[in-house]
Parts: structure tokens; sequence; C-alpha cells
């Protein structure tokens, strides 16, 4: 059944700039639609902001974030933001609707999204606030992100890095010859093994994460698979990094990881391209299905992290 939507987030909207719907695929997940004249005026606007100054000037990020709010109403800057802090829902989907294939475009109206909600962290891997990354038929990478034919197992975002990493956006910029390779999510609350796992010893006890090379990050970082916030039960995991200091703590991590793929709340959502899924990092965890071989694979993404204003 899909979780209603809160009058809160509807309440407002007095003009007919955006609208809220439910998603086929995904009974949390709100899917928006920007009115296609408030995003031609937007993308119009921001024509003239070189993407290069993005990287460079971080206040030209909340530029762009105010140009969408202009076009799309203060209303829709309220109600992302809302979506995202409410655990019923904690995740959004939106496109541009085919008005353009810009790759510079698809970076403004990324960079807008993800600003309405707050800063975007560095991303080491890049060296800059975002990363773009393709996926082909072959890969050299040492980690499961751009391996096509393998399942990229189900884990939160910022695990290695000191900083907070509160909200996850990630965009797709193009696709060619590609089969399968969905989007996975889990919500907290409904993978049916949780409590298992939150009661287990092991649950609150802080784990040792280390990233390899090539996501240009030194740091060692210890926290706790589970601990609860401002959202209530949140978790903080990734099978890849995590080290575990025994067999007791391995073959309880690899019963936790098997346990959430299994679970019948992980569900398979597929974007076009244009469009862009934005979750609560904190409830959410997220993965890949496997693509189907094809040596003309190609998919490119974008990925955005940051912390709430």
């Amino acid at each position: 059944m899909n979780a209603p939507l809160p009058a809160a987030l509807l309440a407002g909207n007095h003009e007919p700039r955006f609208q809220l719907s439910t998603r086929p695929d995904h009974h949390r997940i709100v899917h928006v639609t920007i009115d296609r004249a408030a995003l031609l005026g937007f993308l119009h606007d921001v024509r003239g902001i070189d993407v290069q100054n993005l990287e460079y000037v971080p206040f030209m990020r909340f530029e762009l974030a105010s140009a969408l709010a202009k076009h799309a109403g203060e209303d829709f800057a309220n109600a992302v933001n809302a979506i995202v802090k409410d655990r019923q829902h904690g995740g959004f989907t939106v496109g541009l609707q085919g008005l353009t294939t810009d790759a510079d475009d698809f970076v403004r109206f990324g960079t807008a999204i993800g600003h309405l909600l707050g800063p975007g962290n560095h991303d080491a891997m890049s060296g800059t606030y975002y990363a773009r990354f393709v996926v082909r038929h072959t890969d050299n990478s040492d980690s499961y992100l751009r391996q096509a034919y393998r399942l990229f197992t189900m884990h939160t975002d910022g695990t290695f890095v000191s900083e907070a990493t509160d909200w996850l956006l990630m965009m797709k910029f193009a696709e060619q010859n590609a089969k399968g390779g969905e989007s996975r999510f889990l919500h907290l609350d409904d993978w049916d093994e949780r409590h298992r796992f939150v009661a287990h010893r092991l649950g609150t006890q802080p784990f040792l994460y280390k990233a390899p090379g090539s996501k240009n990050v030194s740091d060692k970082v210890e926290r706790p698979l589970f601990f609860q916030n401002e959202f209530g039960l949140s978790m903080s995991f990734i099978d890849q990094f995590v080290q575990p200091r025994n067999r007791e703590e391995a073959a309880f991590l690899n019963d936790l990881s098997t346990s959430m793929e299994s679970s019948s709340g992980t569900t398979e959502v597929s974007l076009p391209v244009g469009d862009l899924v934005v979750l609560n990092n904190y409830f959410y965890v997220h993965g890949r299905a496997p693509f189907e071989r094809n040596e003309a694979l190609f998919r490119e993404l974008m990925r955005q992290r940051g912390t709430f204003a």
C-alpha cells in the first residue's frame, strides 16, 4: 500500500507549478512533476552560469537553488524538504521531462535540487561537490560502483568520511544498450528482519570503515551500524569498506547484508534519462541490480551528497 501524502506537503501548493504523486513502483517515494514552463524559465535564467563556476564558487550553487524556487515556487522548496525529512516517505524523484539533453543543464538542475536541501559535501572521488561516472561493459575499478554485471549491494553513503551525509542525489545523464541495472531501495521500516540485527549486541557497536584507493579518502572512521537521531532509527553500512575484527563480526555483517538483499521490502525503481532521485541517507539503503551483458552498454550518472541546511 502506498504511504499517503501528508496534508502538510500539499496544503501550501496554491499555484499549479508542481504536483506530487505516488510512484507505481515504490509505495513511499514521491514523484514530483514541475510545470514545464517553470522548468523552461529556470533553464533559461541559469544557462549563463558556467559549470566550472559552480565547482569553484559554493554560493553560486545556492543561486541555482534560488532560481529554481523562483520559477517552481517556495512551496516547491518547502515540499521537497518536507518529503525527504518525513520518515513515511524520505525520498522523491523529479526530472527535466525531455526539455534538454545538455549535460551542463543536468548538472545545474541537480545542483539546484540538492541545494534546496542544503550544502553539498566534497566528493573526493571527483575533487568537487559532485561526481559523474560511467558504467560500461568492462571496468577495472576497485569497488562495485562501476562494475556493471555485479550486484551493487545495499548500503548507505558517507560511511568512510567524517562529515555527515544527510541526503543523497543520483541523476541519470545518459543510457544506451542497458537492460537491468535498476536502482534498488530499502526503507529501514520495510525491512522485515530489522529487529533481529538492531537487537543484537553488535548492532550498536562501532565498526571501522576504510575506503579503497579510488575514493581518494585516507580517513579511518568508526561508527555504529544502528543509531538514533532526529529521524528515528538510522543506519550506516557498506559491505565493501567495513572492517570486521574477527569471524563473529564478519558472520554478523554477512548475515545482515544478505537479509537486506533478500528482504521483501527491497524494491527496484527505474529512472529515465534526465530524472533524479533524492533519498534520506539515514533510513534508506540503496544499491543496483546487475545489468544484462552487452558490449555496447553505457550509462552515465551524477552523484551529489550533502547535509540539511
